[in-house]
Protein backbone atom coordinates (compact mmCIF):
# COMPACT_ATOMS: atom_id res chain seq x y z
CA UNK A 1 0.00 0.00 0.00
CA UNK A 2 1.31 3.78 -0.86
CA UNK A 3 2.04 5.94 1.82
CA UNK A 4 3.05 9.56 1.86
CA UNK A 5 6.96 10.22 0.73
CA UNK A 6 7.83 12.24 4.17
CA UNK A 7 6.05 9.24 6.83
CA UNK A 8 8.38 6.79 5.08
CA UNK A 9 11.47 8.75 5.17
CA UNK A 10 10.77 9.53 8.41
CA UNK A 11 10.10 5.86 9.70
CA UNK A 12 13.62 5.35 8.28
CA UNK A 13 15.18 8.20 10.67
CA UNK A 14 15.91 10.42 8.13
CA UNK A 15 14.21 13.29 10.44
CA UNK A 16 11.02 14.59 11.81
CA UNK A 17 8.00 15.15 9.12
CA UNK A 18 8.08 18.48 9.31
CA UNK A 19 11.60 18.82 8.47
CA UNK A 20 11.43 16.18 5.55
CA UNK A 21 8.60 18.64 4.31
CA UNK A 22 11.08 21.06 3.94
CA UNK A 23 13.63 18.64 2.30
CA UNK A 24 10.79 17.89 -0.68
CA UNK A 25 9.92 21.22 -0.68
CA UNK A 26 13.76 22.46 -1.35
CA UNK A 27 14.45 19.44 -3.96
CA UNK A 28 16.42 17.43 -1.85
CA UNK A 29 14.14 14.02 -2.85
CA UNK A 30 13.63 11.86 -5.86
CA UNK A 31 11.18 9.58 -6.31
CA UNK A 32 12.39 7.27 -9.42
CA UNK A 33 14.96 9.64 -11.00
CA UNK A 34 12.39 12.76 -10.73
CA UNK A 35 12.66 15.42 -8.05
CA UNK A 36 9.47 14.71 -5.61
CA UNK A 37 6.58 17.00 -4.49
CA UNK A 38 4.70 17.62 -1.27
CA UNK A 39 1.68 14.94 -1.59
CA UNK A 40 4.15 12.26 -3.16
CA UNK A 41 2.82 8.85 -2.04
CA UNK A 42 5.43 5.77 -2.75
CA UNK A 43 5.42 2.40 -2.35
CA UNK A 44 8.01 -0.59 -2.08
CA UNK A 45 8.88 -0.40 -5.48
CA UNK A 46 9.46 3.19 -5.56
CA UNK A 47 13.45 4.47 -6.02
CA UNK A 48 13.71 7.20 -3.47
CA UNK A 49 16.83 9.10 -3.45
CA UNK A 50 17.74 11.90 -0.56
CA UNK A 51 20.76 14.28 -1.66
CA UNK A 52 21.45 11.45 -4.24
CA UNK A 53 21.72 8.44 -1.89
CA UNK A 54 19.33 5.96 -2.54
CA UNK A 55 16.96 4.79 0.25
CA UNK A 56 17.27 0.59 0.10
CA UNK A 57 14.18 -1.32 0.08
CA UNK A 58 14.55 -2.76 3.66
CA UNK A 59 14.50 1.00 4.96
CA UNK A 60 11.32 1.15 3.93
CA UNK A 61 9.77 -1.41 6.40
CA UNK A 62 9.38 -1.42 9.76
CA UNK A 63 13.18 -0.28 11.35
CA UNK A 64 14.48 -1.17 14.86
CA UNK A 65 14.61 2.46 16.27
CA UNK A 66 16.28 3.35 20.16
CA UNK A 67 15.06 5.98 22.00
CA UNK A 68 17.20 7.78 24.25
CA UNK A 69 16.05 9.59 27.64
CA UNK A 70 18.04 12.65 28.05
CA UNK A 71 18.19 14.96 31.41
CA UNK A 72 18.62 18.82 29.62
CA UNK A 73 20.36 20.95 31.58
CA UNK A 74 19.61 24.79 31.91
CA UNK A 75 21.14 26.94 29.30
CA UNK A 76 20.69 24.40 26.36
CA UNK A 77 18.58 24.85 23.00
CA UNK A 78 16.53 22.32 21.42
CA UNK A 79 17.41 23.28 17.91
CA UNK A 80 20.20 21.59 15.72
CA UNK A 81 22.02 24.43 15.12
CA UNK A 82 22.36 27.43 16.42
CA UNK A 83 23.25 31.20 14.65
CA UNK A 84 24.25 32.09 18.42
CA UNK A 85 26.74 29.78 18.95
CA UNK A 86 24.88 28.49 22.36
CA UNK A 87 24.94 25.49 23.40
CA UNK A 88 22.20 22.61 21.97
CA UNK A 89 21.23 19.35 23.46
CA UNK A 90 22.26 17.36 20.21
CA UNK A 91 25.75 18.07 21.39
CA UNK A 92 25.68 15.51 24.02
CA UNK A 93 24.06 12.55 22.09
CA UNK A 94 25.72 9.85 20.68
CA UNK A 95 26.70 10.31 16.65
CA UNK A 96 24.92 7.90 14.21
CA UNK A 97 25.62 6.91 10.64
CA UNK A 98 22.62 8.13 7.93
CA UNK A 99 20.23 8.53 10.62
CA UNK A 100 19.48 11.36 12.79
CA UNK A 101 18.22 11.96 16.14
CA UNK A 102 14.92 13.50 16.72
CA UNK A 103 13.41 15.59 19.29
CA UNK A 104 10.18 14.40 21.14
CA UNK A 105 8.78 18.12 22.15
CA UNK A 106 11.42 20.47 23.24
CA UNK A 107 12.01 22.28 26.11
CA UNK A 108 12.77 26.07 26.27
CA UNK A 109 16.41 27.23 27.12
CA UNK A 110 15.74 27.67 31.22
CA UNK A 111 13.42 24.69 31.69
CA UNK A 112 15.22 21.35 32.58
CA UNK A 113 14.93 17.57 32.86
CA UNK A 114 13.27 14.89 30.24
CA UNK A 115 14.11 14.79 26.68
CA UNK A 116 13.26 12.02 24.92
CA UNK A 117 15.21 11.24 21.71
CA UNK A 118 14.53 8.93 18.50
CA UNK A 119 15.50 8.10 15.02
CA UNK A 120 12.04 7.06 13.80
CA UNK A 121 10.43 10.45 12.98
CA UNK A 122 7.04 8.47 12.47
CA UNK A 123 7.04 7.70 16.68
CA UNK A 124 8.21 11.56 17.33
CA UNK A 125 5.28 12.68 15.05
CA UNK A 126 2.33 10.90 16.51
CA UNK A 127 3.99 11.69 20.25
CA UNK A 128 3.59 15.03 19.36
CA UNK A 129 0.75 15.67 17.56
CA UNK A 130 -2.04 17.44 19.64
CA UNK A 131 -4.74 14.43 18.76
CA UNK A 132 -2.58 12.17 20.67
CA UNK A 133 -3.02 13.55 24.25
CA UNK A 134 0.01 12.71 25.50
CA UNK A 135 0.54 13.69 29.06
CA UNK A 136 4.10 15.66 30.16
CA UNK A 137 4.78 16.07 34.10
CA UNK A 138 6.26 19.01 35.42
CA UNK A 139 7.90 19.43 38.61
CA UNK A 140 7.91 23.40 39.21
CA UNK A 141 8.68 25.82 41.93
CA UNK A 142 6.41 28.37 42.64
CA UNK A 143 7.27 31.61 44.05
CA UNK A 144 4.19 33.48 45.59
CA UNK A 145 1.23 32.66 48.00
CA UNK A 146 -0.47 29.72 46.08
CA UNK A 147 -4.57 30.05 47.18
CA UNK A 148 -7.40 26.82 46.64
CA UNK A 149 -9.14 29.21 44.55
CA UNK A 150 -5.85 29.90 42.34
CA UNK A 151 -5.36 25.54 42.43
CA UNK A 152 -9.37 25.87 41.16
CA UNK A 153 -8.57 28.39 38.24
CA UNK A 154 -5.67 26.34 36.56
CA UNK A 155 -7.77 23.02 36.64
CA UNK A 156 -10.74 24.85 35.55
CA UNK A 157 -8.92 26.64 32.94
CA UNK A 158 -7.85 30.15 32.27
CA UNK A 159 -7.35 32.37 28.92
CA UNK A 160 -4.52 32.75 27.58
CA UNK A 161 -3.08 34.91 24.09
CA UNK A 162 -3.51 31.43 22.19
CA UNK A 163 -6.70 30.49 23.81
CA UNK A 164 -8.07 28.80 26.70
CA UNK A 165 -5.36 26.42 28.78
CA UNK A 166 -5.36 24.47 31.66
CA UNK A 167 -3.49 21.94 34.36
CA UNK A 168 -5.04 18.26 33.80
CA UNK A 169 -3.71 17.78 37.58
CA UNK A 170 -1.99 19.60 40.25
CA UNK A 171 -0.15 17.50 43.44
CA UNK A 172 1.63 19.24 45.65
CA UNK A 173 5.23 18.42 46.03
CA UNK A 174 6.88 20.26 49.12
CA UNK A 175 8.69 23.50 50.33
CA UNK A 176 8.13 26.07 52.87
CA UNK A 177 7.10 29.73 53.05
CA UNK A 178 6.83 31.55 49.45
CA UNK A 179 8.71 28.75 47.57
CA UNK A 180 6.36 26.03 46.98
CA UNK A 181 6.87 22.87 44.57
CA UNK A 182 3.86 21.11 42.72
CA UNK A 183 3.84 18.37 40.27
CA UNK A 184 1.70 19.52 37.59
CA UNK A 185 0.08 17.82 34.31
CA UNK A 186 -0.87 18.67 30.65
CA UNK A 187 -1.83 16.87 27.42
CA UNK A 188 0.03 19.88 25.29
CA UNK A 189 3.08 21.31 24.45
CA UNK A 190 2.20 24.91 23.51
CA UNK A 191 5.45 27.37 24.06
CA UNK A 192 6.06 28.54 27.73
CA UNK A 193 2.59 27.19 28.58
CA UNK A 194 3.36 26.14 32.41
CA UNK A 195 5.01 29.46 32.82
CA UNK A 196 2.20 31.49 31.88
CA UNK A 197 -0.40 29.57 33.44
CA UNK A 198 1.38 30.01 36.65
CA UNK A 199 2.14 33.64 35.67
CA UNK A 200 -2.00 34.27 34.69
CA UNK A 201 -2.35 34.00 38.56
CA UNK A 202 0.22 36.39 39.52
CA UNK A 203 2.86 34.15 40.40
CA UNK A 204 6.47 33.31 39.34
CA UNK A 205 8.04 30.07 37.93
CA UNK A 206 11.54 29.87 39.41
CA UNK A 207 12.39 26.80 38.65
CA UNK A 208 10.88 24.17 36.39
CA UNK A 209 11.76 20.80 35.67
CA UNK A 210 10.10 17.84 32.91
CA UNK A 211 9.99 14.22 35.16
CA UNK A 212 7.63 12.65 32.20
CA UNK A 213 6.32 12.43 29.16
CA UNK A 214 3.90 9.82 28.16
CA UNK A 215 4.52 6.45 30.13
CA UNK A 216 8.52 7.05 30.41
CA UNK A 217 10.08 8.79 33.43
CA UNK A 218 13.01 10.41 34.41
CA UNK A 219 15.29 7.71 35.91
CA UNK A 220 17.35 9.72 39.00
CA UNK A 221 20.34 8.12 37.80
CA UNK A 222 20.25 10.15 35.08
CA UNK A 223 21.91 13.20 35.91
CA UNK A 224 21.93 16.37 34.01
CA UNK A 225 24.11 16.28 30.59
CA UNK A 226 23.59 12.52 30.06
CA UNK A 227 21.76 10.05 28.47
CA UNK A 228 20.41 6.49 28.52
CA UNK A 229 18.55 4.26 26.25
CA UNK A 230 15.48 2.98 26.97
CA UNK A 231 15.00 -0.68 27.65
CA UNK A 232 12.96 -2.22 25.20
CA UNK A 233 9.76 -2.66 27.26
CA UNK A 234 9.23 0.37 27.53
CA UNK A 235 10.42 1.49 24.05
CA UNK A 236 7.65 -1.48 24.06
CA UNK A 237 5.22 1.05 25.67
CA UNK A 238 5.86 4.23 24.11
CA UNK A 239 5.24 2.54 20.62
CA UNK A 240 1.74 1.45 22.10
CA UNK A 241 0.83 4.66 23.48
CA UNK A 242 1.91 5.91 19.89
CA UNK A 243 -0.82 3.46 17.66
CA UNK A 244 2.67 2.19 15.89
CA UNK A 245 3.51 -1.26 15.43
CA UNK A 246 7.02 -2.27 17.76
CA UNK A 247 9.62 -3.64 16.38
CA UNK A 248 11.66 -6.06 18.80
CA UNK A 249 15.38 -5.26 19.40
CA UNK A 250 18.02 -7.90 19.20
CA UNK A 251 20.53 -6.35 21.26
CA UNK A 252 20.82 -3.16 23.23
CA UNK A 253 22.93 -0.41 21.08
CA UNK A 254 26.72 -0.08 21.52
CA UNK A 255 26.56 3.84 22.83
CA UNK A 256 29.47 4.42 24.92
CA UNK A 257 30.86 7.84 26.16
CA UNK A 258 31.72 10.04 28.66
CA UNK A 259 27.38 11.35 28.43
CA UNK A 260 26.31 7.89 28.47
CA UNK A 261 24.76 7.51 31.84
CA UNK A 262 25.67 4.80 34.81
CA UNK A 263 24.25 3.86 37.62
CA UNK A 264 25.69 3.54 41.17
CA UNK A 265 26.07 7.12 41.58
CA UNK A 266 26.93 8.61 37.98
CA UNK A 267 27.87 12.22 37.92
CA UNK A 268 26.78 14.80 36.45
CA UNK A 269 28.95 16.85 33.22
CA UNK A 270 28.74 20.51 32.78
CA UNK A 271 26.54 21.86 29.85
CA UNK A 272 28.96 22.36 26.75
CA UNK A 273 30.76 25.43 27.16
CA UNK A 274 29.15 28.15 25.07
CA UNK A 275 30.91 28.50 21.86
CA UNK A 276 30.65 32.62 22.04
CA UNK A 277 32.33 32.69 25.13
CA UNK A 278 36.21 32.82 25.28
CA UNK A 279 38.73 33.87 28.18
CA UNK A 280 37.63 34.30 31.83
CA UNK A 281 33.40 33.61 30.72
CA UNK A 282 33.67 30.68 29.08
CA UNK A 283 36.19 29.16 31.86
CA UNK A 284 33.13 30.70 34.75
CA UNK A 285 30.46 28.92 32.32
CA UNK A 286 32.04 25.53 32.18
CA UNK A 287 32.13 25.35 36.09
CA UNK A 288 28.92 26.54 36.72
CA UNK A 289 26.68 24.09 39.13
CA UNK A 290 24.06 22.96 38.31
CA UNK A 291 20.27 22.82 40.20
CA UNK A 292 20.65 21.76 43.63
CA UNK A 293 18.06 18.43 43.84
CA UNK A 294 14.63 18.82 43.42
CA UNK A 295 12.36 16.83 46.30
CA UNK A 296 11.92 13.63 45.77
CA UNK A 297 8.53 12.17 44.52
CA UNK A 298 6.43 10.67 47.29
Amino acid sequence: MDEKLQKVLARAGFGSRRELEEWIAAGRVKVNGETAKLGDRVGSKDRITVDGKKLASHEQSAQVHPVLVYNKPLGEICTRNDPEGRPTVFDHLPPLGSARWVAIGRLDINTTGLLLFTTDGELANRLMHPSAQVQREYLVRVMGEVSPAVLENLERGVELDDGVARFDGIRHGGGEGVNQWYYVVLTEGRNREVRRLWESQGLKVSRLKRVRYGSVGLPSYVKMGKYVELPSSETKTLYQLAGLRWQPVGKPSQFSGRYLAKKRGDKAVPPPRDRRRTGAAAKSAATEKPWGAAPRRR
